[in-house]
């Protein structure tokens, strides 16, 4: 080999050791462990917890409560046309009727009722109960308001102007339509059930009621003859006594007990009756709707040309009262079972 290539060769041996040198000194060096690996992991340091890979999802809780389900409001449309919403059962009744005061505690709802007007006596609870007045058609409205009821059940003795005023002071009022067949009279107790949560004590009431009914029409089948009925409302003169017509229940029971209404071919539901005209329909049976205000069978003697009817002459005037013709309630059936006992003695189980 020649001189100069030795030379050559030896400059790029020193020049590729330079280089290593160089690239060596710039990377990091590794680190070689000489203790032995450990046996169990170190604890941590941190006291942080360490989160789940798999992560739930959270709730976040708040102060606002969580609605509860709450019953479906009310609304029915009353005697008046009117819709009439209770966003619940009604839990403070006060009645403005008697008859709506003997449906609440017939269907079962006595202890909802915390007023009621003046001529309410039936049941002999509802006597104990604070009265809102109603004599004359004056009720006390402050009275009304200061009790805080949740609905006031009218009937059609109530004027729309009262219903008004009592709904001018913010109370919420229905007004249960006079029913004018038993069929609806049940469907107000229906009614006064839905408003006030009794709907079952309302069925089992109406299949009673309905039995009952069905027993009176059964035993009027067999009567041999349907004899006729003068029902007195009042007699203060006695000339020209106050009677019931067509479309009432008095004459609707009268019917149905298996008599015939002398005043049913009249005009007016509420009406007078000449003495002429009593003594030429001359009834059989004469009632005394108005015994409660001190009329008796003995009076009717005292009474000029009375004495020639046929029931004086035979003895078949009989006192009655007049709250179970009168009052569209459940005791109109009381009143159609003893019209039927009068009307018909022939039939009496004691007979």
């Amino acid at each position: 080999m020649t001189t100069k290539l030795r030379s050559t060769t030896i400059s790029l041996i020193i020049l590729l050791a330079l280089s290593i040198l160089i690239i060596s000194a710039c990377s990091p060096q590794a680190e070689i462990a000489t203790d032995p690996l450990p046996t169990e992991l170190p604890e941590p340091t941190s006291t942080k917890a360490v989160e789940p890979t798999a992560v739930e999802p959270t709730v976040e809780v708040t102060d606002t409560p969580v609605p509860q389900p709450t019953q479906e409001q009310i609304s029915i449309v009353d005697g008046l046309d009117r819709e009439v919403t209770l966003v619940e059962p009604a839990q403070k009744v006060v009645s403005l009727a008697p008859s709506n005061t003997e449906i609440l505690f017939a269907i079962g709802a006595g202890e909802q009722v915390i007023g009621r007007d003046e001529f309410s006596d039936y049941p002999s609870q509802a006597a104990d109960l604070p009265s809102i007045g109603g004599g004359f058609g004056d009720y006390n409205l402050e009275a009304i308001v200061d009790l805080a009821p949740d609905l006031i059940l009218a009937a059609e003795i109530n004027t729309p102007e009262q219903v008004k005023a009592l709904e001018d002071l913010g109370l919420t009022v229905f007004l249960l339509s006079n029913p004018i067949s038993l069929d609806e009279m049940y469907e107000n107790l229906f009614t006064v059930a839905e408003l006030t949560a009794h709907m079952s004590e309302a069925e089992d009431l109406v299949d009673t009621l309905r039995s009952r009914v069905s027993k009176v029409e059964s035993d009027i089948e067999s009567a041999e003859d349907q004899p006729t009925v003068f029902y007195e409302l009042d007699a203060t003169d006695p000339s020209a006594p106050w009677t019931a017509g067509s479309g009432t229940f008095i004459d609707t029971l009268i019917t149905m007990a298996g008599g015939e209404n002398i005043a049913s071919d009249m005009e007016g539901q509420y009406l007078q009756i000449s003495i002429e005209a009593l003594l030429i329909r001359d009834p059989q049976v004469i009632l005394l709707g108005d015994a409660a205000y001190g009329i008796t069978p003995e009076s009717l003697l005292d009474r000029t040309g009375w004495s020639n009817i046929s029931a004086v002459v035979n003895d078949r005037i009989y006192t009655f009262d007049d709250n179970l013709v009168s009052r569209p309630g459940p005791r109109l059936v009381d009143g159609l079972e003893q019209l039927a006992s009068l009307l018909h003695p022939e039939l009496s189980p004691d007979n």
